[in-house]
């Protein structure tokens, strides 16, 4: 594929198998980051889009043209999609790349690897769906006897709604176990990353996925996103993106109980103590919050140090940073690139400012980078105060606040003390302190002498605001079937 030429292309809405304009004939633009120049435009679906994707997918799901395919047919169509995107990886990362901004090397060899082993995983389950026997005893009907049993169902039509971090691998998240399980689903990528849904949906059709099971919107969140939350013809929504919008989501869904998964935000505590590697520890955390620009719900914002090496680690990172090249994802040795979005560079220096104004000290970083696109220097406070926005908010950007402590418990306290509990991280070389302190932290995951690992059998999701549910792994399975009780008298 030439991708000078696809970018140019009309880029219509997948519903129903085909790939139709918006009912209103709107379109807006999609950019590169790195540039702030649009580099395509597509349709921007809304309320009426919705409601004819919810038909299709109810149509597909109601004729069982997909839950009614056996569990080894399913999986193949899996498989094919795998084997058809990485076939086509290249293209996809080099197109992630410039939508989002990120490095193309991270598109390369994180995204795009993880994207095709998660299909690929969850083509697996297809056919490790299963119900189980049940010995009842019934108290109330002496000497009767009953054969009682449990079915796995598709939960049925599935809203997923994904973030603009990680859009090709969200979107491979959610879709790749809700097919397993046998839904039908309407995907709805973040107005700020459309292009690789787009892209992943010619794929679909090419792998020969019935018409309707996997229908596309692009648009607007206040617009598409609304309305299928709002959709009586869906039974569940999926979705990753900020706490903020999954509270609203959360009041929406209450008018007719729409099952729910959340992905949310998170502040998560990454701990170095006094027995760790210290060098491996000040990579580790570099990695852990300037990967991705920091547009990482699991990045490693909050950096307790103890105090033994505090100095040290601060240094360390800072010649870190100083070696991270900064420029547009597309250039093969960038590390840094830029953030996705105007509004989202002015979200992180707004924060930036703040902690300056709250008193908290910018040891390295702390402005823009440049006068074109949307680029933000890694930025590392200190003597940061509770209370401080820094402190306390997600910033979704490469901020990170180091902050000394002294003992064990006072880092636990420390780092449970957030209303998030997505992640956490743990440097040291005692196995039993880290075992110990892992059962102690309120987090969904907890990584030690490492940072931001993930696998396809591994679930992820957190504790407290940081939402509902696991995905990955067979609890990822959960999310998208229902429980039915069979019972027979004998």
């Amino acid at each position: 594929m030439d991708l000078t030429d696809w970018l140019r292309k009309e880029h219509r809405l997948l519903i129903g198998g085909q790939w139709v304009p918006s009912v209103s004939g709107q379109t807006f633009a999609a950019e590169n980051p790195a540039t702030g120049e649009p580099i395509a435009h597509v349709a921007a679906a809304d309320a009426a889009d919705v409601d004819k994707a919810v038909q299709a997918a109810r149509q597909a799901l109601h004729s069982g043209r997909w839950s009614g395919y056996t569990p080894t047919e399913r999986s193949r169509f899996l498989f094919k999609l795998a084997d058809l995107i990485e076939a086509n990886q290249t293209e996809l990362a080099a197109l992630e790349s410039l939508d989002n901004g990120k490095a193309i090397t991270h598109a390369s060899f994180v995204d795009l690897p993880m994207v095709i082993d998660m299909f690929r995983y969850m083509a697996g389950w297809c056919s490790k769906i299963e119900g189980r026997t049940i010995p009842i005893s019934a108290p109330f009907a002496p000497g009767a006897r009953f054969h009682a049993y449990t079915r796995k169902e598709p939960t049925g039509v599935v809203g997923l709604i994904i973030p603009w971090n990680f859009p090709l691998l969200m979107a491979a998240w959610k879709l790749a176990p809700a097919l397993a399980a046998g839904c039908t689903v309407i995907l709805k990528p973040a107005e700020q990353t459309p292009l690789t849904a787009l892209r992943l949906g010619e794929l679909i059709i090419e792998a020969g996925f019935p018409e309707g099971v996997v229908n596309i919107l692009t648009g607007f969140g206040e617009t598409a996103g609304e309305a299928l939350v709002n959709h009586p013809g869906v039974n569940k929504i999926a979705f990753t993106g900020s706490t903020c919008v999954g509270k609203q989501i959360v009041t929406a869904a209450a008018t007719d109980l729409k099952k729910l998964s959340l992905e949310l935000g998170g502040k998560s505590a990454n701990i170095i103590l006094e027995d760790a590697d210290v060098e491996a520890a000040i990579v580790g955390a570099a990695n852990g919050i300037f990967f991705n620009q920091g547009q990482t719900c699991t990045a490693g914002s909050r950096l307790y140090v103890q105090r033994k090496h505090f100095d040290r680690v601060v240094d360390g990172i800072a010649k870190v940073v100083a070696n991270l090249p900064i420029g547009p994802g597309n250039q093969p040795d960038t590390f840094i690139g830029p953030l996705v979005s105007e509004a989202q560079m002015n979200r992180v220096l707004e924060y930036i400012e703040a902690g300056k104004t709250a008193g908290a000290r910018c040891v390295f970083g702390g402005k823009r980078h440049g006068n074109v696109g949307y680029f933000v220097e890694p930025t590392l406070f200190v003597d940061v105060q509770p209370g401080m926005s820094i402190l306390e908010e997600e910033i979704f950007g490469p901020v990170v606040c180091a902050i000394p402590f002294d003992t064990e418990e006072e880092v636990i306290a420390l780092a449970n003390s957030s209303c998030y509990g997505l992640a956490a991280g743990i440097w040291t070389r005692d196995i039993s302190r880290a075992h110990s302190m892992a059962s102690r932290l309120e987090a969904g995951t907890v990584w030690i002498n490492c940072y931001n690992i993930c696998d396809s059998a591994m679930p992820f999701g957190g504790y407290k605001q940081s939402g509902w549910g696991r995905e990955m792994g067979m609890e990822a399975i959960e999310l998208y079937m229902e429980t039915k009780s069979v019972c027979i008298l004998l």
